[in-house]
């Protein structure tokens, strides 16, 4: 398991090969799940946001991040996980966060996957920051993930 909260800029997909080739073992994995979030320039009916600053608690957060790694593990029959996010200033299109899961059986990893990244939205120590063209606006919220909603 690895979990890194960083201000530098990532390529989640070189990430992902680097961290599989040095401590996954080959030949004991039959799928892996990649989710990569980017910054986009539209949030709650705005359109045109330029960039976004992510605030954490340092230390807190990346042990939040490690307890939710290993639940996943708990719960489900994975190999590992990492996680990388980024915190700072970040513009349009650029990656802020992968989880990467790795299991026998692509099923265990998607939803292992989905149990991390969505924990991470809604409850991990982080504060966004937008910049629009009407100023800056702190988000309240994460946008709900569709597959938890209850259908009426």
């Amino acid at each position: 398991m690895r979990v890194v909260v960083q201000e530098k800029p990532f390529n989640p997909y070189q990430e992902m090969a680097a961290y599989e080739e040095s401590v996954i073992p080959r030949g004991k994995f039959g799928g892996v799940v990649a989710f990569v979030g980017t910054m986009r320039d539209f949030n709650e009916g705005l359109s045109d946001i330029s960039t976004m600053y992510l605030d954490h608690y340092p230390g807190m957060t990346e042990k939040h991040l490690e307890r939710v790694c290993q639940e996943a593990m708990r719960q489900w029959d994975i190999i590992d996980t990492l996680v990388i996010h980024r915190v700072g200033k970040l513009v349009v299109s650029e990656p802020i966060v992968l989880v990467g899961v790795w299991s026998a059986h692509r099923s265990q990893a998607f939803d292992a996957s989905r149990f991390i990244i969505n924990d991470l939205k809604h409850r991990a120590p982080f504060w966004k920051r937008e910049t629009t063209p009407q100023g800056e606006r702190w988000v309240q919220g994460n946008t709900q993930d569709v597959s938890t909603l209850k259908s009426a």
